[in-house]
């Protein structure tokens, strides 16, 4: 049975709802893929050189110490961001002897070029007589964080 009057084309029932849905999931599908095609095109749109930045990390005796070099690392600018984590267990040799202590780590995010000012930094200013500063090359990630890093750390 057909719905309207004689002589008019008309939809077959049910067919009115169907279309009424299918409307509607298109219109919510266009709107789901242009949110991620844009926020897909963001990123693409910045570049990011492999290895340009680099996370590095030092252990420290107490968070005292660490707050002080994390808080002196960020204002002279070597890093963006230091992340202060407590608690942390290292086990290692020294002086012949195995180790073990709480200590804590900094995560430390900065420019690849300013790595060894950074390591300088800390050599000077930690209590250690041999203070661990070690940095990995950041390959990958968030682009608008690691503009970021880039505009807060000023290139050498």
């Amino acid at each position: 049975m057909r719905l309207g009057r004689p002589g008019e084309e008309t939809l077959p029932r049910g067919s009115f709802k169907a279309l009424a849905v299918t409307v509607l999931l298109s219109a919510l599908m266009f709107q789901l893929l242009r949110i991620v095609g844009l926020r897909a095109f963001s990123m693409a749109s910045e570049t990011y050189t492999s290895g340009t930045h680099s996370a590095a990390f030092v252990t420290c005796p107490n968070d005292t110490v660490a707050k002080e070099l994390a808080r002196g690392i960020v204002q002279r600018k070597l890093a963006a961001c230091v992340n202060v984590v407590p608690a942390v267990t290292s086990i290692y040799e020294w002086q012949g002897q195995i180790e073990e202590d709480s200590e804590v780590l900094l995560m430390i995010k900065t420019r690849s070029s300013k790595v060894a000012a950074l390591a300088e930094f800390v050599r000077s200013n930690h209590p250690y007589e041999v203070a661990e500063v070690i940095s990995l090359p950041i390959d990958q990630g968030n682009p608008p964080y690691l503009k970021w890093i880039g505009d807060i750390v000023p290139e050498q």
